[in-house]
């Protein structure tokens, strides 16, 4: 069952993410922080449970012009399901209800599976691009 993600599935989500290959979890991921993530961006994080176990998550958000797809995550044992498709269109139909065309995510470089995934869901590469971080506070994990 596909459903919205409220601030008490924090636990079984960060789990999810946490054993997630290639998934990066930083400070910026704690559950002060998802609070109010998920109270800027509602209805915009989803997550789906089978038998009461929570097997995928995906936390998005917007800026008032492009959408961010961030942490998807289904479990090993049941990926191939379509349920993660289902939540990136979960995704898209949010942000589209809130005028939201264009969508953006981050895979690490490594992550082929991850990156061949969205590909098959027609998300393209943007190689004419660069991401840079700037970090203002002393911790160096956030």
């Amino acid at each position: 069952m596909l459903r919205k993600m409220l601030i008490s599935d924090y636990d079984q989500v960060t789990a999810l993410w946490g054993n997630t290959e290639s998934m990066s979890l930083r400070g910026a991921d704690s559950e002060e922080n998802i609070t109010l993530y998920l109270k800027k961006n509602p209805g915009l994080s989803f997550v789906v449970e089978k038998q009461g176990l929570l097997v995928g998550a995906v936390l998005a958000g917007t800026d008032g012009r492009r959408g961010y797809l961030q942490h998807l995550a289904v479990n090993a044992s049941s990926r191939g399901e379509g349920l993660g498709k289902q939540l990136v269109n979960a995704v898209i139909d949010g942000l589209a209800k809130q005028g939201i065309a264009k969508t953006h995510l981050f895979v690490h470089a490594d992550n082929k599976a991850a990156q061949t995934f969205y590909e098959s869901m027609g998300w393209f590469a943007r190689d004419e691009v660069r991401m840079f971080s700037f970090n203002s506070s002393s911790e160096l994990n956030v």
